[in-house]
């Protein structure tokens, strides 16, 4: 089964050379406040980003030994919470899940999620959320994989940690389910991930190695590693957003303000605009450049009749004449002899 290479979710096409489709991930920034929740999806959406993500967790999917703990830096200092309470606090109830998609509806921003049981995928699909979204994490949950790819929705499945005989299996059950509509994001699990363990050029062989379409989840700070990944291939690239850096919370010490999302999205949609064609020669609004700006065949020195043209005699300077000599000539122009007597500076024209 080969996979689509295109796909159309709510009127928006993500595709190689389709505008690159841009996730606002709140995921827990939303602090487990509805109202801080909506504040932060107008501002994805004011500043250009094509959906906003959430999670409609379960914590008790994920973790049952209480003794764990997570490390994380916020305003400055590093604290360390146990993750049972931590992803307790901020877990969405159904009802939440369905006022927030109601909402985005409502401001025509798309909305999706990473549901961590079927129950959550059964939801996802009662409330007609167009793509699916798997953690890194979930990633060798055969259940959840199982039961995404027997939506048959498109599905977006993240892939950091992962050995790539796992990232294997979970794209075999999609094409045990027929279910062609994925796209595999390449991402480092670490938060935040530095610059030499980025890794971009996993974004095209995902791509070339599963025949999937592929794209970035990026956990770096700044946005210069989401604009590169552009130029790598990636169709979809998602960056965690939060209306305000300095906010409590494990996540918002590494995401885009508004201010930055708005730059990530402008930077974006011009390196998109930036990759072209691959087909060489001038650009049409070089035209005149060329007239102004390529160089022309000049006399180094007084050229007499009959003399014979070379390097010698012959040098080369800018002339907007139009049937004057080009300077990629001189190979023609140096079998030829002079018709005429050329002064010094003089321009070549026959």
């Amino acid at each position: 089964m080969k996979f689509a290479q295109s796909l159309c979710l709510d009127g928006k096409e993500i595709g190689l050379g389709k505008p690159i489709f841009i996730v606002a991930e709140i995921g827990i920034n939303h602090n487990g406040s509805l109202e801080l929740a909506k504040k932060t999806i107008l501002a994805a959406k004011e500043s250009g980003a094509d959906s906003v993500k959430f999670q409609n967790y379960k914590t008790e999917d994920f973790i049952i030994d209480r003794a764990m703990t997570h490390t994380f830096t916020n305003k400055g200092a590093s604290i360390e919470m146990g993750q049972y309470d931590m992803f307790k606090k901020y877990e969405l109830k159904d009802e939440q899940i369905i006022i927030l998609k109601k909402f985005c509806d409502d401001h025509n921003i798309i909305f999706h999620s990473t549901p961590t049981s079927e129950h959550g995928i059964e939801l996802l699909k009662r409330l007609q959320v167009p793509i699916l979204k798997n953690g890194s994490d979930f990633l060798t949950h055969k259940e959840i994989l199982m039961a995404m790819a027997k939506s048959q929705l498109p599905t977006v499945l993240s892939t950091g940690m992962a050995k790539i005989q796992e990232i294997e299996s979970a794209v075999e059950i999609f094409k045990k389910y027929n279910n062609d509509k994925l796209i595999l994001l390449h991402c480092t699990s670490s938060y935040p991930c530095p610059a030499n363990k980025i890794n971009l050029k996993k974004i095209k062989t995902l791509n070339t190695t599963f025949g999937t379409l592929s794209g970035f989840s990026d956990h770096s700070e700044g946005i210069y590693a989401a604009v590169s990944s552009v130029h790598y291939g990636a169709v979809w690239i998602e960056k965690h957003f939060t209306i305000d850096r300095n906010l409590e919370g494990p996540d918002h010490s590494f995401s885009l303000d508004p201010k930055d999302m708005k730059l990530l999205c402008s930077n974006i949609r011009n390196a998109e605009k930036a990759i072209g064609e691959d087909s060489l020669g001038y650009e049409d609004i070089e035209i005149n450049s060329r007239q102004q700006f390529t160089l022309k065949c000049f006399a180094k020195k007084d050229i007499a009749i009959g003399e014979k043209f070379s390097m010698q005699n012959v040098c080369f300077a800018r002339s907007n004449i139009d049937n004057s000599i080009p300077a990629s000539m001189i190979n023609i122009l140096e079998k030829l002899q002079s018709q005429k007597n050329f002064k010094q500076n003089e321009i070549i024209i026959f």
